[in-house]
């Protein structure tokens, strides 16, 4: 079985040989399109792989320098392989003309004649996240003489979703296509105000937060989440008489009793960020935790899944 890294687009030193796997002819098992974006036609599924919720850094363009911007959410990748007899622009000029009468915003689009960045060392380095490493950099080299590649970002609302496309072309014996969608809620969703605090508390007695976040399995608070708990030690410094309980939810993935812990180090943890960075009282707040006791939608669902992964702010 051909490891991850093999068909990645990693560093030089992985890419000096062009034969370090033979070209499939039939999808990995298990792998299948993305929803809204068909396949190139005649190319075949090298390898597949789902994130229900995890960062992703996407390129951008100032004045002629590259630099990067990190969006969340769930992120599909697959990476294709076609046929020798077709280019990487033709292969690019495909997904750009489908994406545009999708009616997707193209954001982005490389290539060695404006690119001086060596994108083929730079992008999808790491287990599975793109572009981690990719410093910012000049963009535009006239003389730039890197092999054929092409780049492209496109984004498009789809039912209160920003959807991010990013399509990366290489040419190896054959093309390489590394396709990543990642599937982001628009930005006002997920980040709880004060206001929101106030009136819900006030007519429902809780309230579900879903602007704070951890990595999968993990109790760590991502730095993301920053701005949810200034509005939360907001709200409960200006209600001091007040006391509430953190209580952490989880979806129903994996033992029970691991995720009755783990909802309860999340709730003990968003206190601890609370109390030590943000100056609300200890005493003004407790943590409990339900594990995946309490689900608000259906766990059949990546969606439903979602939505049972929260922290509630009950008020005492």
């Amino acid at each position: 079985m051909m490891k991850r890294t093999t068909l990645f687009l990693v560093a030089s030193a992985i890419m000096i040989s062009t034969n370090l796997f033979a070209q499939r002819s039939n999808d990995v098992e298990g792998s299948k399109d993305y929803s809204l974006v068909s396949r190139f036609q005649g190319s075949v599924i090298e390898w597949y792989d789902v994130k229900s919720f995890d960062r992703y850094f996407m390129l951008s363009l100032k004045e002629n320098t590259l630099d990067k911007y990190e969006i969340d959410g769930k992120i599909t990748r697959i990476q294709y392989s076609s046929q020798p007899q077709h280019s990487v622009f033709e292969i690019f000029k495909s997904y750009e003309n489908a994406l545009k009468n999708a009616g997707f915003e193209i954001l982005l689009t490389l290539d060695k004649t404006n690119c001086g960045i060596n994108l083929s060392e730079q992008l999808y380095i790491g287990e599975f996240n793109g572009l981690n490493s990719l410093p910012a950099g000049k963009a535009i080299k006239p003389d730039f003489k890197e092999g054929e590649f092409a780049y492209l970002s496109a984004k498009k609302k789809i039912n209160d979703k920003d959807v991010y496309i990013v399509v990366y072309i290489t040419n190896w014996d054959w093309p390489l296509i590394t396709f990543d969608a990642i599937e982001v809620q628009s930005m006002d969703k997920g980040l709880v105000t004060v206001k929101d605090l106030e009136t819900d508390l006030s007519q429902n007695g809780h309230i579900a937060i879903y602007g704070i976040h951890f990595d999968t399995g993990k109790s760590d608070i991502k730095p993301e989440s920053a701005q949810t708990l200034r509005n939360i030690a907001e709200f409960m410094t200006t209600h001091p008489d007040k006391k509430y309980i953190i209580v952490g939810h989880t979806d129903n993935t994996g033992d029970f009793d691991n995720n009755l812990k783990l909802s309860l180090e999340r709730a003990n943890a968003v206190i601890n960020e609370l109390v030590t960075k943000y100056n609300v009282k200890a005493a003004q707040v407790r943590a409990y935790g339900n594990g995946s006791t309490a689900p608000i939608s259906t766990n059949a669902t990546d969606e439903g899944r979602a939505k049972n992964r929260r922290v509630e702010i009950v008020e005492q």
